[in-house]
């Protein structure tokens, strides 16, 4: 009896020793649920924020982060090491093409489910096509909200509520970038009038120069004439925008927007473009513009700071102006705000990823940043200051900015943008449609999306 005893009490010790062992790893992996449901929820409205900033964590987190594979990545990786030796969040960037390439696989990875916990992405009516309100976390009550540019929180907002944060410190203008040295040269001056431009690209073809680089091979850089354009157009229709969100104004009926796609395709015409535009890249576009091969190339401010840190040497030879209209009157650059910086909504370490943002728009992200990649552009968070070495491309821009002189591009006033603009302008651009032609193309790509997006008046 007492031997069978023994038996039962030596059974009952292991079952309660392997009881002890199995509560003690679910309750680690309890935990780590809870704080992810927390941070999905947020019901106490308690922003992950209110945790010791200055306690790194036990256990390392990883972050996968979605981006495009051209934009400079110098001050972005500076903050993903900062990120990761203050709170011990490692990140991993995963690279997509830039363009409707990209866009395609962004919207591919959403609708199967495969998104990376951070998505970097652009603002405005993009990325209101990534229907963000069922695949992004609400950011509305964030801290740091109360830091950023109410213009930017209008591009990333969905019904009143926010769900992105900035993907980097700074707007970006449009869209003339040239090489200040052979303006000297050739004793040119910045053009006012679109007219000026045109005679000045005569006396750079006549030069033995490239006058226009294009660079068609990535599609969606054949779009900044066009999009560049709109500063001018609203300048002459001020509520064009409001009006072709409903549906009552085109653009191969209205002049003024007609025009940009004129504009398009002056410089094929009149034989200013490097012969290999069709195949040349971004990448090598700047180093023309960088070497002197081209004078000018229509570009957002980003390509500034790729100059700056691929030719660092060469920097200074750069310069901007606005794209100008037909009047003197009228000279003002078209700006683009920051891309979007979202969480997505299924991610399985969302208190980690509003911790990463977090940094990352603050002042000492903010200057980790810049310590690393000099600003192209004027800066969207409230209280950060440009430092005394921008770029002198960067102080030509700004002085639109001061003097006011400034209209946001036209998809950050309107939900439609046409997602097969990169391939009419390129067809516009090389000869294969006529202005008219592209634009009564435009016009029904518009209408498509438009009409997903159940806008009425289409």
């Amino acid at each position: 009896m007492n031997n069978r005893l023994k038996k039962i009490m030596s059974v009952l010790l292991c079952a309660a020793m392997v009881m002890v062992l199995f509560m003690g790893c679910g309750g680690d992996q309890s935990a780590s649920d809870e704080s992810n449901n927390a941070g999905s929820s947020n019901s106490s409205g308690q922003s992950s924020s209110d945790t010791d900033d200055s306690q790194t964590s036990s256990e390392k987190v990883t972050l996968t982060l979605l981006t495009d594979n051209q934009s400079p990545k110098d001050g972005l990786n500076a903050v993903i090491e900062a990120i990761e030796e203050k709170y011990n969040i490692a990140t991993e960037i995963e690279l997509r093409p830039g363009g409707d390439e990209g866009e395609n696989i962004v919207r591919t990875r959403l609708a199967s489910g495969e998104m990376t916990d951070l998505n970097l992405f652009n603002s405005g009516a993009l990325f209101f096509t990534l229907n963000p309100e069922s695949n992004f976390v609400d950011l509305t009550n964030e801290p740091y909200m109360e830091s950023l540019d109410d213009q930017f929180k209008k591009v990333v907002s969905v019904n009143g509520k926010v769900y992105a944060a900035p993907a980097n410190p700074n707007m970006a203008t449009g869209n003339w970038l040239y090489n200040k040295k052979i303006y000297a040269d050739l004793g040119l001056s910045v053009p006012k009038t679109w007219e000026e431009l045109m005679n000045n690209c005569e006396k750079i073809k006549a030069a033995g120069k490239t006058a226009v680089i294009g660079s068609y091979k990535d599609s969606w850089t054949a779009q900044l004439i066009l999009l560049g354009d709109y500063y001018n157009v609203q300048a002459q229709v001020p509520d064009f925008a409001e009006q072709l969100t409903a549906g009552k104004a085109k653009f191969a009926t209205t002049p003024a927007a007609l025009r940009s796609f004129e504009k398009i395709a002056e410089p094929y015409k009149r034989g200013f473009m490097n012969k290999d535009f069709l195949s040349t890249t971004y990448d090598q576009a700047l180093k023309m513009l960088a070497d002197g091969e081209g004078a000018h190339y229509p570009m957002l401010s980003q390509g500034i700071t790729a100059i700056a840190i691929n030719y660092p040497d060469k920097i200074n030879d750069i310069g901007f102006f606005a794209q100008p209209s037909d009047s003197p009157d009228i000279n003002g650059a078209t700006v683009w705000m920051p891309g979007a910086a979202s969480i997505y909504n299924k991610s399985k370490n969302i208190d980690a990823a509003k911790k990463w943002l977090e940094y990352f728009v603050s002042q000492e992200g903010v200057n980790t940043y810049m310590a690393k990649q000099k600003p192209d552009g004027p800066l969207v968070i409230k209280g950060a200051v440009l430092p005394d070495d921008i770029y002198p491309a960067v102080k030509d821009e700004q002085a639109y900015v001061d003097t006011g002189k400034i209209a946001p591009a036209l998809e950050f006033l309107t939900p439609v943008k046409g997602p097969n603009s990169p391939q009419i302008c390129v067809e516009v651009g090389a000869g294969f449609k006529t202005p008219l032609e592209g634009a009564q193309e435009y016009d029904k790509d518009l209408e498509k999306q438009a009409k997903q997006l159940n806008l009425p008046g289409w």
